[in-house]
């Protein structure tokens, strides 16, 4: 069976057909760093760099972008409001991105573009723009001129007279159409600035993304994701810009998870229930909140609570124990070479497990009916471990290489029996955990300098504070 994924543009499932071959280019947003992220925002985070683990095993070489919107209004506001100026407030949240998404084992992107490192590249796609005419000047702002695209809202399938409609449209009698958006806006009194042709100021949101995208990944490329509150404005944005300059198909794929709620109810700071991946971290461990991410179909809404969240610590644990057992009984000396009946049918139930897996993942990314195998699985290693005498070692091996490969090594879950047998980090993530560190000390943020040295520890990683830097060494 061949990866078939829903794509929001022409709302139906599709074969996925890469545009070069084996390689796949794939643009995800990321997130704007004035706050820690919370459990929302870590959804399209995860079950994204989940495909993109899973287009790997498939054999596809795939370069993975995920950007940073390092200045917008909410970054200047959270600077004002700490007496600190906003790229210092960037430079924190970037650390404290990293961190919970290291808990999480969300893997590293390619890429990490960040807005004010391409302010060159911006104002240069936005003077292209102008000489397209789909941009226009006043008093210092450009704005994107919607009449000029005539396929503007074919992502989010709404007519321009729909979209006039209902659009929440911030009134600016300035603009040629109420649902024109702004491409540069100029500075306010001590707003961060930098020089254009139109005047000191900054770039809008939408347009950051079309500019790193197509920087990174070229005018086309293979998948854009995110969550489903982007699809109007921010993406239907992106492709009237990026398709406007190029004269190009933008994204041939475009994936976009659910909403999640916290008890059925939306997500909103006048009611208090934001709840962070900092604050749950306190509670559970990563593993357990992927389980939960990852337990329903992405496009499906999600709902959080404590009667979901415990189920999914109380799925983590059942793992647990199995590979616990596994690894003890793959070390025993009552292990036996001989394969008998019951050796046999595990062999055919894990062969059964991972044709399931694949055929759920490529159907759609069904990671819910994928998870599932695990514990189908688990249900009949556990029933071979208690009545089994003869258990046979090289059945066993194959059960944990299952659960390395599939429940690891795409799902991204970790066991507290150390399933992968590594005490030790990759030098690579070793050295992006203590350059967070560093900028956590830099910004006096000592909470988060001190659980990093813990979690380094914890891997067997000794941290030095030395005159000219950080050092470590193995514990």
């Amino acid at each position: 069976m061949s990866l078939k994924l829903y794509n929001t543009l022409t709302r139906k499932k599709e074969e996925f057909i890469p545009l070069n071959g084996k390689q796949v280019g794939m643009y995800v947003c990321g997130p704007t760093v004035y706050n820690f992220f919370h459990i929302g925002n870590a959804r399209p985070f995860l079950v994204f760099e989940v495909l993109r683990k899973y287009l790997q095993y498939k054999k596809y070489k795939v370069t993975y972008v995920s950007n940073f919107t390092d200045i917008d209004d909410k970054v200047i506001n959270k600077a004002k409001e700490l007496g600190s100026s906003y790229d210092k407030i960037a430079e924190r949240f970037i650390a404290e991105y990293f961190y919970d998404a290291d808990f999480l084992n969300i893997g590293r992107a390619d890429f990490y573009p960040r807005a004010t490192e391409h302010i060159t590249d911006i104002i240069k796609f936005i003077l292209r723009l102008q000489e397209k005419g789909y941009a226009y000047v006043v008093d210092g702002d450009v704005y994107y001129d919607v009449s000029k695209f005539k396929d503007y809202g074919k992502l989010s399938k709404q007519s321009i007279d729909e979209i006039k409609a209902g659009a929440r449209i911030e009134v600016d009698e300035r603009k040629k159409n109420p649902y024109d958006f702004v491409l540069w806006k100029k500075s306010k009194e001590g707003e961060p600035e930098w020089s254009s042709p139109w005047s000191f100021g900054r770039p809008g949101w939408h347009i950051e993304c079309s500019v790193m995208s197509s920087k990174y990944l070229g005018d086309t490329f293979d998948i854009h994701a995110g969550g489903e509150d982007l699809i109007f404005p921010h993406h239907e944005n992106e492709i009237a810009q990026s398709e406007a300059v190029s004269g190009k198909i933008f994204a041939r794929y475009w994936l976009h998870n659910g909403y999640l709620k916290i008890d059925n109810k939306k997500m909103s700071k006048s009611i208090g229930n934001i709840l962070t991946i900092r604050e749950l971290s306190q509670k559970y461990d990563g593993s357990t909140i992927r389980h939960f991410l990852l337990s329903a179909h992405y496009r499906s809404p999600l709902n959080y609570s404590i009667e979901q969240i415990e189920q999914s610590k109380n799925s983590i644990e059942t793992l647990n124990n199995l590979i616990f057992n596994l690894n003890f009984f793959s070390q025993s000396k009552q292990i036996h070479k001989k394969i008998d009946e019951d050796s046999k049918k595990l062999t055919e139930t894990v062969d059964r497990m991972k044709d399931a897996f694949i055929e759920a993942m490529d159907d759609d990314f069904n990671t819910p009916i994928a998870l599932s195998t695990l514990f189908l699985l688990a249900k009949e290693t556990n029933i071979y471990l208690n009545k089994t005498k003869n258990k046979n070692l090289e059945i066993i091996n194959k059960v944990i290489q299952f659960y390395e490969e599939f429940g690891t090594n795409i799902l991204g879950l970790k066991f507290s029996s150390q399933l992968s047998r590594q005490t030790m980090l990759p030098e690579t993530e070793i050295g992006h955990l203590i350059a967070a560190r560093e900028r956590a000390r830099k910004y006096k943020d000592w909470e988060t300098a001190d659980k990093i040295r813990e979690k380094l520890l914890g891997v067997g990683v000794i941290i030095e504070d030395t005159a000219d830097g950080a050092r470590w060494k193995k514990s």
